[in-house]
Parts: C-alpha cells; sequence; structure tokens
C-alpha cells in the first residue's frame, strides 16, 4: 500500500513539473529564434533622442534664408550625430536695432547662446564677461593667424570671424565702361566722373539712408583713410581728449560731393531697397560694403560689381579700401546649452560644410576649411590691400559711431551744419571717454 501511495505521489509531481516548465516556454521563448535577444529582456530598444533648444541673435537679416539653411543643416547633423533633437531659434533684429536689443538681453538675464557682434566691441564685451574663450575649441586650428589676431584678446580667441573684407565704394563697371571711367584715385577724379555720369544720363550715387548705419559708412571710409594716410595719432589723442573733428573736417568734400550728386528721397529708401535698386542701375556707385554683394547679385545675377577706395582729397595715399573682421560669432559664458552651443560656433566652421555658407553670403574666406573661389569685385578690393591702400578699421566708441550716422541724417535734410556736428562729435567722444 505504501508502494503504491509513493508511486502516486511521484507521477503527480512530475506532472505538475511538466506543466510550470511548458508554461514558462510559451511566455519567453516559444517565437524567439536562437541567437536572438528578446526585447523583453533588454529594456528600450532605441533611446529617445534628448531634446534641446538653442537660441541665437544676429545682425545680419540680409542673410537670413542662408544661416536659417545652415541651421537646419545643424538640426539634422546633431540628431544623427548625437542623437540631439535641437530646435535653433534665430532672430534677427534690424541692424538700427541690434545693439540696443543684444544689450537689454544680455544685463536682463535673457541672453542669447549665440550672439554676433563687431569685432571692435569684443574688448567691451569682454570686460562685461559675456564672452566665452574659444581657444580650446576646433576651430582655433583653422583660422587664419592675421584673422585670428583681430578677434583675440590677450591671447584668448573670444569670438568667431565671419565677414572678414575689404571694401570700399561699390560700381557698376558696365557703367563706367560705357562712360568711358575708371576707378578715381583723387576727390578731383571722382568729381569729374560725377559730371561725365551726369552727361550720360546716370545718376552718380544711390542714396539710401534711411537707416543710420548706412550714411555712416561714408564717416567710416573718409576717417580710415584720412587717419591712415594723414593724420595716424588722431584717433589716439580723441581716447585722451586731445583731438577734435575739426581736424578732419575736409572728409565733408566727398560728403558733400555724394549727397549733391545722388538719387532722391534718401530718407524714405533702406538699404535693401538700395542695393536693389543700384543692382537694376539707378545709379553708378553706391557708398556700401561687399555685404550687399548677395542682395544685389540676387536682384540682377549679370551685373558686373566692382569696388574702389572712396577718395578725400587729391593725395591718392589717404585714398585706402577699409580692411576688417567686422561681424563675429560669440558664445554666451553662462549658456544654459553651452556644450551644443560650442558644437554650433565649431560647425560655422566646419571642414564640408563652412565654404558652401560663406560663399552663399559673399564672405572673404578666412580659415584652412575654405576652398571656394573669392568673387571678381572681392579682387578688386584685394588689390588695393596687396598695393597697401588699405586700413584697418577704426575703433570708435560705439555711442560715436551711432552719432555719426544720426548726424548725417540729419545734415542731408539740412538741419545741422559741419560746425555743429564737429561740436556734437566732439562731445560724444568726451562722454564716451567719460565713462571708461
Amino acid at each position: 500500500m505504501k508502494k503504491i501511495i509513493a508511486i502516486l505521489m511521484t507521477v503527480c509531481l512530475l506532472f505538475s513539473l511538466a506543466a510550470c516548465g511548458n508554461g514558462g516556454t510559451q511566455e519567453t521563448n516559444s517565437s524567439v529564434p536562437d541567437g536572438t535577444k528578446n526585447v523583453s529582456d533588454s529594456g528600450a530598444a532605441t533611446d529617445e533622442p534628448r531634446e534641446a533648444e538653442l537660441n541665437i541673435m544676429m545682425s545680419f537679416p540680409q542673410f537670413m534664408d542662408q544661416w536659417e539653411t545652415y541651421a537646419k543643416q545643424f538640426e539634422a547633423k546633431m540628431l544623427a550625430e548625437e542623437n540631439i533633437k535641437v530646435k535653433v531659434n534665430l532672430e534677427m533684429p534690424s541692424s538700427d536695432q541690434y545693439e540696443s536689443v543684444l544689450q537689454a538681453r544680455l544685463s536682463g538675464g535673457d541672453a542669447p547662446d549665440l550672439y554676433t557682434l563687431h569685432c571692435n566691441n569684443i574688448g567691451t564685451y569682454n570686460d562685461a564677461g559675456y564672452l566665452y574663450d574659444l581657444s580650446g575649441e576646433p576651430l582655433a586650428d583653422v583660422i587664419y593667424e592675421n584673422v585670428k589676431a583681430t578677434v583675440s584678446v590677450d591671447g584668448k580667441l573670444l569670438a568667431v570671424p565671419i565677414e572678414s573684407q575689404a571694401w570700399g565704394v561699390l560700381y557698376n563697371k558696365a557703367i563706367f565702361a560705357e562712360c568711358g571711367l575708371k576707378a578715381p584715385d583723387t576727390l578731383s577724379d571722382l568729381t569729374a566722373i560725377c559730371e561725365t555720369l551726369k552727361e550720360k544720363g546716370y545718376t552718380p550715387f544711390l542714396l539710401a539712408f534711411q537707416e543710420q548705419w548706412v550714411p555712416q559708412l561714408m564717416t567710416g571710409l573718409t576717417l580710415g583713410g584720412i587717419v591712415s594716410g594723414k593724420l595716424p595719432d588722431w584717433l589716439e589723442r580723441m581716447y585722451k581728449n586731445e583731438g577734435s573733428y575739426d581736424e578732419v573736417r575736409e572728409i565733408f568734400d566727398v560728403i558733400d560731393l555724394i549727397m549733391a550728386n545722388g538719387t532722391d528721397r534718401a530718407m524714405e529708401e533702406g538699404s535693401e531697397a538700395g542695393a536693389a535698386d543700384f543692382a537694376m542701375g539707378k545709379a553708378a556707385m553706391f557708398v556700401q560694403g561687399t555685404w550687399a554683394s548677395n542682395t544685389i547679385m540676387t536682384t540682377n545675377p549679370d551685373m558686373q560689381l566692382g569696388v574702389f577706395a572712396l577718395p578725400i582729397n587729391e593725395d591718392p595715399g589717404c585714398t585706402r579700401v577699409n580692411l576688417s573682421t567686422s561681424t563675429t560669432l560669440a558664445v554666451h559664458p553662462d549658456s544654459k546649452e553651452l556644450d551644443l552651443a560650442l558644437k554650433f560656433a565649431n560647425y560655422v566652421l566646419d571642414e564640408n560644410d563652412s565654404s558652401a555658407l560663406f560663399q552663399s553670403c559673399s564672405f572673404n574666406p578666412l580659415a584652412t576649411c575654405h576652398n571656394y573661389e573669392a568673387y571678381s569685385w572681392v579682387s578688386d578690393a584685394s588689390a588695393y590691400v596687396a598695393s597697401g591702400r588699405a586700413y584697418q578699421d577704426l575703433v570708435l566708441p560705439s555711442s560715436v559711431t551711432d552719432e555719426q550716422g544720426r548726424l548725417l541724417q540729419e545734415y542731408y535734410v539740412g538741419t545741422v551744419t559741419v560746425d555743429e556736428i564737429v561740436e556734437r562729435l566732439d562731445a560724444a567722444f568726451q562722454a564716451a571717454n567719460a565713462q571708461n
């Protein structure tokens, strides 16, 4: 009897084990091929991308399309290579508003992750603690040394150079050829050019003074030429309150010539509209930098665009182009997405993609990663540089630069005299000195 009970208990135990074993394999292994790890054993099959936003503020709305395209390329690159789904927010206020908007953002605790600034302001922004040292980034190894020097302070690379260029007066080569004209060397040459153009039915200069930075270009070119060619210590003395704009008042000789031989309604026309009108032949010359070439060549792809240095007087030694690194891109040191901001800064000088961006904006090559051919108007300006007829951008207080633009607008409409301009600019310079 005991043997029968033992046999029955053994049989029951075997059935129980078999049932448990079959149930387990049906749940986990019945349809999994050999060598394949089941999803339930490995957790999530693919990590979800990290989402992030990058806020970038730039000062050249005329290049919005190019930079939006580049931002999209960066977003795709980050998703593919870093598994980061980044949204780049590009903000481009008008040039007249940019500086005030940026300063309000920086001082108000709402700083963008990256932002553009003029090369001349790097020292001031660095003193305020607004610039990240980029010396250790890969981009530092590809920038040409002479360009790197313009964006460095005390050996620290503080911004990515973007616009490094030589510029002067834009002119229509086809109109000049038709009228038998060549680029001027002296103020008398330029006066004669204006007379010939009018005789042939052409308006000499395109005037677009609605935005104050455009007429300010005339003071930028004329002051740079006269200081580098004739008064090399003027700017140093201005910073010591030992100089005066009265010493350089002859710059108004050429400014008067330009204003007297320009298109009508200058105060009603902005820089973009002016560039488009110039492209369509409404004037033969335009005191505007080569950064306007994008709008010009888009409007008229057949335009024969050239550059010459603006004469100030009868001394060709004062007739020079501006050679500078103007717009740069900085990284804010307190960016919440600092690592991502640095990746974008490096991407601006990317070995594969940067050349197409810089060429589309008509910027000069400034790094070893740039392998595109410069445009003809860039070559025109570079010829002045090669012959020693160029000057480095003068570093004026930004408040003085702004005042120059405002006063030239007033001068155009006849509400101030040259004497009043001299007095107000001297006062503006002294006020800027007092704040430093």
